[in-house]
């Protein structure tokens, strides 16, 4: 199950995309593909430099493009930030959604989904790093106070989407709104997340998961098996007497 991804206002396709190659040619391509370069670009320049040093010429330059191309598919740097934060997140999702096996109970199903969760921020810790710096860099940033509040929601959506596909595999229901379910999840696995980072200390993440996965767990009900259909005895028999 995917998550809709929150993206910028309406882009605007050119009809001859280009892109600079090395040796200073111009190439054709994709809309979709030059926004998707835009994105790995801002990545890039955030992982290896830091948010501050992520302004629309710096990016341009990596992905290799014309500034007046970046304009074409984003109308701003605040809505290539938040492809950048969906993306992000997208990958979180995929890892997670993929640990959920059917037949399990429900505490069991989350704590596979939060055990996949832990190892994808614990294969590579810059990617969380990157979440928490954008937020805290737009905290600091009037013009970009907003986004905070577009990332969380992408949390919630994305947490939403997870324990809607756990309920489904444990064949369970959650008994609270989802809404209030995807915000208490979505708070754990940023704790846990954000703890990890600071002290590293697995035993300790382990245990945070295990109390995670019973705290949720609780929120669950059995459904109920549907019911058979009657079964008549003899009505399809055919009358063989005189």
């Amino acid at each position: 199950m995917r998550t809709s991804r929150v993206r910028g206002p309406d882009r605007r396709v050119d009809a001859e995309p280009t892109m600079v190659t090395n040796g200073g040619a111009m190439a054709r391509i994709p809309a979709e593909q030059r926004r998707h370069a835009l994105v790995q670009a801002a990545l890039a320049v955030i992982y290896r430099d830091g948010v501050a040093a992520a302004t629309t010429r710096t990016i341009v330059a990596e992905a290799g493009m014309s500034l007046a191309s970046f304009h074409y598919v984003f109308d701003s740097r605040d809505a290539l930030i938040r492809e950048v934060i969906a993306a992000i997140v997208e990958d979180v999702e995929a890892v997670a959604s993929m640990s959920l096996e059917p037949g399990r109970d429900i505490a069991e199903t989350v704590r596979n989904g939060l055990h996949a969760y832990l190892g994808h921020v614990r294969a590579d810790p810059m990617r969380e790093v990157m979440l928490n710096e954008l937020m805290n860099h737009a905290l600091r940033d009037p013009e970009l106070a907003h986004l905070p509040q577009i990332q969380y929601r992408i949390y919630r959506q994305t947490a939403a989407a997870l324990l809607e596909l756990a309920a489904t595999v444990s064949n369970v229901r959650w008994n609270r709104p989802m809404d209030e379910m995807a915000h208490m999840f979505a708070t754990f696995t940023d704790g846990l997340s954000l703890t990890w980072l600071g002290d590293r200390d697995d035993a300790a993440a382990e245990k945070t998961i295990e109390l995670a996965a019973l705290a949720v767990s609780v929120f669950a009900e059995p459904l109920e098996p549907e019911p058979l259909e009657p079964v008549r005895l003899g009505a399809d028999r055919v009358d063989g007497g005189a």
